[in-house]
């Protein structure tokens, strides 16, 4: 697997740390800049190692028509046509430098998503340390190529590709600079059933195209995501919001503080539980030998006496010799008196 150490802001993205859990705030801004900064204040506070916007407007991201193949129909956004969600949706540009500077002093990294060549200019000034590539624009081998030659860390999302649609994204992005690649698998479905999501997916994208892989999870819960923890996942993107009876684009799907905060402490748990592989008991188990069982004498013998099926038995706790040995020390002699209750020990046997 090619780079196995990404850095965004010297934290590391890699299989031998928790994943790296960015906070998208995506349109859950709802006309606010005070709803960012209350977003980039949970993100903080929740334990996510970055918050996320999108960079665009309507106008670079598509025209204002009202014709068919502009109109959405079923979903979220039913009867909308995309200008006036992507209107609302939008984060204005004179707010990305404050929104920059706020993260900042928060301590926490921001970036975003750029939609056209003109965002990734506009990011550039305020120095964005990385981009991310949106699923629906994964497709865009021209904007891929403009981001990856700032030669700056790329996180591209999946959703609705194929596998050579994915491999042109990847080929695009390492050619034109881009050093520090990651994936994410990803449905693009508003919210996305947990069934569709298919992790396996991670596994065999990691071994298809030699970079790590992540999660860009739209479920409503966390479950997925966590859960993708043990398939190798280095980042895990979710929207976020500050309540999901927000009235905004993305906010009935995204996590509300509380949830966010599961998520960080959770998928950290996940990783730490997949360890090494390991055959060597635990300390914790080690104190739990009591719950084993050995072979015990149940009843009172002498010194030079035999020992009979009647005299032992294979009971908890586990403190006396194994149970695989019991017809083995039937007959033994006893090499000493020992007392009912007590565990059989080899130095009883002559």
């Amino acid at each position: 697997m090619k780079n196995k150490k990404i850095y965004i802001n010297n934290k590391e993205i890699s299989l031998d740390v928790p994943p790296y859990i960015i906070g998208e705030i995506s349109a859950n801004h709802n006309g606010s800049i005070e709803n960012v900064y209350r977003l980039i204040d949970v993100a903080k506070k929740s334990g996510a190692s970055a918050a996320k916007i999108q960079t665009y407007t309507a106008d670079t991201i598509t025209v204002n028509s009202r014709s068919k193949d502009f109109m959405i129909e079923g979903g979220l956004w039913d009867g909308r046509n995309l200008y006036d969600l992507y209107t609302e949706a939008s984060l204005p540009w004179s707010w990305h430098k404050p929104i920059f500077k706020y993260a900042e002093k928060k301590d926490l990294t921001i970036f975003s998503s750029p939609f056209d060549s003109t965002a990734v200019d506009l990011l550039e000034d305020l120095n964005a340390p990385a981009y991310k590539i949106a699923s629906f624009e994964a497709i865009d081998i021209p904007l891929i190529k403009y981001a990856a030659s700032t030669k700056k860390p790329m996180i591209i999302s999946t959703g609705m590709t194929t596998t050579d649609e994915i491999e042109e994204a990847v080929n695009a992005a390492l050619d034109s600079g881009c050093k520090d690649l990651i994936l994410l698998h990803c449905v693009s479905s508003y919210p996305a059933l947990s069934i569709d999501y298919n992790l396996k997916t991670i596994l065999d994208m990691q071994s298809r195209y030699g970079v790590m892989v992540g999660l860009s999870d739209h479920t409503v819960d966390n479950t997925t995501a966590i859960a993708s923890v043990a398939l190798g996942a280095v980042v895990i993107e979710k929207h976020i919001t500050l309540s999901r009876d927000g009235g905004g684009p993305d906010d009935s799907f995204s996590l509300e503080p509380e949830d966010l905060e599961e998520l960080c402490t959770k998928s950290t748990a996940a990783w730490e539980s997949l360890g090494q592989a390991n055959y060597h008991r635990s300390q914790s188990e080690i104190d739990n030998k009591k719950f084993r069982r050995s072979i015990y004498f149940v009843k009172d013998k002498k010194s030079g006496e035999l020992i009979e099926e009647s005299d032992v038995r294979v009971i908890r706790p586990g403190f006396g010799i194994k149970p695989k040995y019991l017809e083995e020390i039937i007959g033994k002699k006893l090499s000493h008196d020992v007392a009912k209750y007590t565990p059989v020990a080899w130095k009883c046997l002559d």
